[in-house]
């Protein structure tokens, strides 16, 4: 939140000074002889003129106004109708819609010196139509291009790790940078997000070999683990059998009824080793 607040009282500082260097200049009395000439000629072909004077914007969009290369009271008009007169003004249309596209894969060297490709996408618009036309001549080509180089600045001071655990603060990193640089042509950069991370095939294969082992150790120690828990239960259980005899026996018919119910044909009957230590002694 501090660091929203912190951007926004940037952009207004910034807006604050440009509004400052860019003060209004006079037309001179070379120029009000022609505004005056152009007015008296629309009045005169007032039904013809009309059409050439009444201008419409929509509503997502606004109108700079140029008289004589000067820009109109500082200021867009629209949305709706404006009107402009014959052979000194020119217009131009700005979209302040949001505006999105793609930044093609950057190959770089991450700062442990890993060899990745990353794209991604930003949403931006324009927030400050004069400041879109008068500052920069192509704001839409302009904020492509800063966009692919401040992908590879950023990217190129984290390490691997970072840049597939920490995608988001990545974004936001890209987003303070482009919004700083972009907020003279009056641009304001909403979303920045990071699409896809490409590794070299041989780091792959490297990392699904070290994920593989960490798993089968784990299996391993679970295996283990298991296999400990089953012996002391088998001991108490023996302990327990061995205090009632009886117990032994029930096991044993449990055993049989389990067997039986399978629908088996041939059953097998356990010979207690006692037994037959007791005809080997007999025989010695």
């Amino acid at each position: 939140m501090t660091s929203v607040i912190k951007i926004q009282e940037r952009h207004t500082a910034d807006r604050t000074h440009i509004l400052e260097d860019d003060k209004p200049s006079s037309l001179g009395c070379f120029g009000w002889f022609i505004i005056i000439i152009s007015i008296i000629v629309t009045i005169g072909l007032f039904p013809l003129t009309i059409f050439m004077c009444v201008k419409i914007v929509q509503e997502y969009e606004r109108a700079v106004i140029f008289r004589l290369g000067l820009i109109v009271d500082r200021k867009p008009k629209g949305p709706g109708i404006f009107f402009v007169l014959p052979c000194t003004d020119t217009f131009r249309r700005v979209d302040l819609r949001t505006v999105s596209f793609n930044i093609p894969a950057q190959e770089f060297l991450t700062k442990d010196s890993v060899t990745v490709s990353v794209d991604g996408v930003v949403f931006y618009r324009v927030f400050d139509p004069i400041c879109s036309v008068a500052n920069i001549t192509n704001v839409d080509q302009s904020t492509k291009l800063l966009a692919q180089t401040t992908l590879r600045n950023v990217m190129g001071t984290k390490n691997l790790s970072e840049l597939l655990s920490d995608r988001d603060g990545i974004s936001f990193c890209m987003q303070s940078a482009l919004d700083e640089a972009t907020v003279v042509w009056g641009i304001k950069v909403e979303r920045v997000e990071i699409k896809d991370v490409k590794l070299p095939q041989q780091l792959q294969r490297a990392m699904a070999a070290e994920a593989e082992a960490v798993r089968e150790a784990r299996a391993k120690v679970i295996a283990a683990e298991g296999e400990m828990n089953a012996s002391r239960a088998l001991k108490e259980a023996s302990l327990v059998i061995a205090e009632s005899p009886s117990a032994l026996q029930l096991r044993y018919l449990q055993t049989l009824n389990s067997i039986a119910a399978e629908k088996n044909s041939t059953i097998i009957f356990p010979l207690p080793i006692d037994i037959i230590q007791h005809f080997v002694s007999k025989t010695n």
